[in-house]
């Protein structure tokens, strides 16, 4: 009994050392926030979206980098979001480079990776599908007559905190200066590549409308599309599309806005509605607010500006322009 005993303890010893020492190995890992895609090494280059035909049916996927030459998989029937797939159909499977080859094993499927293809194996067929790069059809769109340039990359002289970093992009943490209430936003913004980060620590920033709701930005290429990740309205709504591209693309929002109405007395009359394209695809369609987002102003019939939130990570800014509407 005593031996059962000791052998018991020392199992639960030995749980404990591996367990410390896991922790530990996690805590040395590097977790680097690459901005430039020269300097963002191998897996850069393999991570991102791929395209092709199996049959004469569309298939897309998705590689998200996971750092040390190991990616999540996602294979999507019909074809790529906003581009052929149904939102629903979806394969994951994890591939790791051995031997100089990058291969990942499903139930009944296989993949590898390799020369900017990916080639899915299944029921002893062969399906090749192309590493493609998207752009947002709205990326450099120039603002019409009469929109309020609050940022073209030659001054950050309209921003609380403003700086202009890199490339004479707009860096976070910034508050406009100017305040509105009915309008069209353009802004471009661009995720830093962080293989080795997860969820919320992953290129996490986020824009304030009216500093009151926040539409989340985060690296959330190949998730499921939450409200906390990018193109949610943090702890409201999801984005009915995940239109979030791989990291260092540049991606757009347009977003039309409605503010909430008050009476008289003060009392809201009607909600604020929004909608909101993310690369071109309306992800949020009329969207009735239920209110502030948490960290928001309360809601009141004044205008507000619009804050780029700071988490930390260098997601970067640039063309952002305003239509008021009265």
């Amino acid at each position: 009994m005593k031996r059962c005993l000791v052998l018991v303890i020392a199992a639960f010893w030995l749980m404990a050392v591996s367990s410390s020492v896991d922790s530990q190995e996690k805590k040395k890992r590097p977790n680097p926030a690459y901005t430039s895609e020269k300097d963002a090494g191998p897996d850069f280059q393999i991570q991102g979206e791929y395209a092709g035909k199996r049959g004469e049916k569309g298939v897309g996927a998705q590689v998200i980098a996971r750092g040390d030459g190991e990616y999540d998989v996602n294979l999507l029937r019909g074809g790529l979001p906003g581009a052929g797939w149904d939102g629903k159909s979806k394969l994951t499977v994890r591939a790791k480079t051995e031997n100089g080859k990058i291969k990942g094993d499903g139930k009944d499927y296989s993949v590898e990776i390799g020369g900017g293809k990916l080639i899915v194996h299944r029921d002893g067929e062969s399906a090749p599908l192309e590493r493609i790069v998207r752009q947002s059809p709205t990326a450099g769109v120039k603002p019409p007559r009469g929109a309020l340039i609050l940022f073209d990359g030659t001054s950050a002289d309209d921003w609380n905190g403003g700086k202009i970093v890199e490339d004479n992009l707009l860096n976070n943490g910034v508050t406009s200066k100017k305040k509105f209430k009915d309008f069209t936003l353009h802004m471009e913004f661009r995720l830093p590549f962080m293989p080795y980060a997860t969820g919320q620590g992953r290129a996490n920033s986020g824009v304030y409308l009216q500093n009151r709701y926040e539409l989340q930005i985060l690296d959330s290429f190949g998730l499921k599309g939450l409200n906390n990740e990018c193109g949610g309205f943090y702890q409201q709504t999801d984005p009915s599309v995940n239109m979030c591209l791989p990291p260092l693309t540049w991606q757009t929002f347009d977003i039309d806005f409605t503010p909430a109405r008050f009476d008289a007395d003060g009392k809201r009359s009607s909600p604020a509605l929004v909608t909101v394209r993310h690369n071109g695809v309306v992800i949020h369609d009329k969207l009735t607010m239920k209110g502030p987002s948490p960290g928001g102003q309360k809601e009141d019939d004044t205008p507000g500006p619009f804050q780029l939130q700071n988490h930390g990570n260098p997601v970067h800014f640039r063309n952002i322009w305003v239509v008021e509407k009265k």
